[in-house]
């Protein structure tokens, strides 16, 4: 990162900066946060568009052509914003952590490009067609194309993925010694790239990211049916939305339940910080935790909570089946991750996944009795959990990254080793502050275009949200003239 020329302007003794390492990781955490959200949302939506595109064609029904019509549109948004806040992070293995690149280069480096070359062109190019080409394709072409946009983004997924998966669990490199430096040389393709990690994590990250988009879809659904709600699309929205739910959340629950035990597997460290365990031994199982002061947010030990437990049943579900297992705790390592981060982000997490089940299982419900567009709380409900998903998401995806701390490559590189050596605290915190407001920016703009979206399906469907709105056309700055 070059010197920034601001700076000569900044009386240093007036500022007080965050160290390099700090503001790095914090700015990293940031835009792969920001940039999550998008990569699920096309993960997520996928099965729908499929779905949707292929009943549209199949049956030539209005409503699925206006399902599809609206969410291949959400697709397209989020992909364009899920490329402008991806390629930021690749420059910030350079900048940022160039030890990083350099030491893990050739394991992340064929992935990344396989990323880009295979997935992301491929899901570019088919929703060109799925945008513009419904009456100039075949049927055949144009449902084929939903299903190739859905496959390059759960390909891309699984690329990425596989980088992370390897930094969690490294496998197939040997360490040599490069211009004086170590760093990591592949010596097994298969065994690099399929690590013991990736299943579980790219099951997992999928599922949630159907999960997340799921609750979106019911949400925005419900707030059309509450708004209209003899809207036939919009009701078949929404119990589509309840049906993968009612498949997806009780499934997630089951598959994080043996996760989990790999975790402790594989990352004893990160396992005991999940349930702030510090003494090796036996391990209860904390359903709920409260602290009883300020002081258990920030170091939660058994002393600083208030907690609902299960006795032995962490050592039982660490195991597979053994109350008397002894889980390793937090005192053996010199070097710990932010264990309340770890701690409460897994609570978070836990908490909603179950919510999520209590609410498919009362949408699976009121199905079968034929009243689910007619329950105003349901609906109200689906609505107000509509962001939920992406907040449990997030938050595993924090148990994941901030649990493997202090290491960026589990047992060989530390993530205080990999930050650059030339990086000012200046330099590092000013850019975070940067990337804070613009990826702010993108978030409200990404909003504001859902919200506009939802307000022209009310106006098409005769109801009108505001006199002050003046948008007239197929995306807010292009004229129904253009």
């Amino acid at each position: 990162m070059g010197p920034i020329t601001l700076l000569g302007a900044i009386d240093p003794g007036l500022v007080t900066f965050l160290s390099p390492e700090l503001a790095s990781r914090i700015q990293f955490g940031w835009t792969i946060s920001v940039h999550i959200i998008f990569a699920s949302l096309s993960i997520g939506l996928a099965p729908f568009i499929i779905y949707f595109t292929w009943k549209d064609v199949r049956t030539n029904e209005q409503r699925y052509a206006r399902l599809r019509s609206f969410w291949v549109k959400v697709f397209a948004a989020g992909f364009v914003m899920g490329t402008v806040t991806g390629i930021p992070m690749s420059f910030q293995f350079g900048t940022n952590f160039p030890q990083f690149a350099e030491v893990a280069g050739e394991l992340i480096g064929g992935p990344l490009a396989f990323e880009a070359k295979m997935a992301f062109f491929l899901e570019a190019v088919f929703l060109g067609v799925l945008l513009y080409g419904r009456d100039r394709v075949k049927d055949r072409t144009y449902v084929l194309s939903s299903v190739l946009v859905g496959f390059g983004a759960w390909l891309s997924g699984f690329w990425i993925l596989i980088v992370n998966a390897w930094m969690q669990t490294p496998r197939g490199y040997e360490m040599v010694t490069r211009n004086g430096m170590e760093v990591a040389k592949l010596t097994d393709p298969f065994a690099a790239f399929l690590t013991p990690r990736m299943p579980w994590m790219y099951v997992h990250m999928m599922n949630a990211s159907v999960i997340s988009v799921a609750l979106l879809v019911a949400g925005v659904s419900a707030y059309i049916v509450w708004k209209k709600p003899d809207t036939e699309a919009w009701n078949t929205a929404l119990k589509l939305a309840v049906v993968l739910l009612i498949i997806s959340a009780p499934f997630q629950a089951v598959h994080g339940d043996a996760y989990g035990r790999h975790v402790e597997d594989t990352q004893p460290q990160k396992f005991a910080a999940m349930e702030a365990h510090y003494e090796t031994g036996q391990a209860d199982l904390h359903l709920l935790a409260f602290p009883k002061s300020p002081e258990g947010l920030t170091d939660p030990r058994a002393e600083n909570l208030v907690t609902v437990s299960l006795p032995a049943v962490g050592s039982f579900l660490a195991s597979g089946g053994d109350f008397d297992a002894e889980v390793i705790g937090l005192n053996e390592y010199e070097e710990n991750p932010p264990v309340a981060l770890v701690f409460w982000s897994f609570r978070f997490m836990v908490g909603l996944g179950f919510l999520f089940i209590g609410l498919a299982l009362w949408g699976g419900y009121l199905m079968y009795r034929g009243r689910l567009s007619d329950s105003t709380r349901y609906l109200k409900a689906m609505i107000a959990a509509s962001p939920f998903g992406y907040a449990a998401l997030l938050t595993g995806w924090y148990v994941t990254e901030i649990g493997r701390q202090p290491w960026v490559i589990q047992g060989e590189l530390k993530t205080s080793e990999a930050v650059s050596s030339t990086l000012t605290g200046a330099e590092a915190t000013l850019t975070l502050v940067a990337f804070v407001v613009l990826y702010v920016g993108l978030i409200l703009t990404a909003l504001y275009i859902l919200k506009w979206l939802v307000r022209e399906e009310l106006r098409s469907l005769g109801l009108r949200e505001s006199s002050g709105d003046r948008w007239h056309g197929p995306i807010p700055w292009v004229s129904s003239d253009d």
